[in-house]
């Protein structure tokens, strides 16, 4: 089972090598990302909210609720937290395969989720085509484009997101639910996937795709 230990400080992990491992018996496999500490500031809470569905693989699941001076944001875990600013992830069996994958993988999250709520997500894309082109509409909550196709595409931006277009063939997403964020621009690249004869379609963040030339019939 997954859990969380908090600690006021580093020096308090330094007196605990079980605590800064994450495990107490079976500290010899273990997660190098799953047992590096979470810091978070002071404007920055966790909030530990108990199971409301089924049990999963490693136990009833619960939520983690961050909150941040952006937003709130929520990861998916099994956690019996308490109050500090030094947060690690622990597992019960490092030598259990599932559970060893989603220490470094849980751990991850609650990072991200940290970060996300008080720096914010951001992720460009990239609009690369012959008059594809993007604006904003309706107060800024409906983002126009123009594809190639006989009609502009209208999408409207889900709760949480906002968007700005620096120019007409880049836009950028910001939000604090990452998920969020990836999943909306998901849709957006959806209309025009990249292609790989003339490089064309939406890019997402630092998103390349190799270039393939046109097979020519032999003669």
């Amino acid at each position: 089972m997954l859990s969380l230990t908090c600690a006021t400080s580093s020096r308090a992990l330094r007196r605990s090598p079980a605590l800064l491992a994450g495990l107490a018996a079976t500290a010899r496999r273990c997660s190098h990302i799953g047992r590096t500490p979470v810091r978070y500031g002071q404007e920055v809470t966790l909030e530990h909210l108990p199971p409301t569905g089924p049990a999963g693989v490693f136990g009833p699941a619960g939520t983690l609720r961050v909150v941040g001076p952006l937003g709130n944001t929520a990861v998916p875990i099994q956690p019996d937290a308490s109050t500090g600013h030094l947060l690690t992830v622990r597992v019960d069996d490092a030598n259990q395969k599932q559970q060893r994958a989603m220490w470094g993988t849980t751990r991850a999250l609650i990072a991200n989720a940290v970060h996300d709520v008080t720096e914010g997500y951001r992720l460009s894309l990239r609009l690369v085509g012959v008059g594809y082109r993007a604006s904003l509409e309706q107060n800024d909550r409906v983002l126009s484009l123009k594809l190639g196709y006989s009609h502009s595409i209208e999408m409207a931006l889900p709760e949480g997101i906002t968007a700005t277009v620096p120019n007409p063939a880049r836009i950028v997403l910001a939000g604090v639910d990452r998920q969020l964020v990836s999943q909306f621009a998901a849709s957006i690249r959806r209309w025009r996937v990249p292609e790989p004869y003339k490089q064309k379609g939406i890019f997402v963040g630092n998103e390349t795709i190799r270039k393939k030339d046109v097979k020519k019939n032999k003669k």
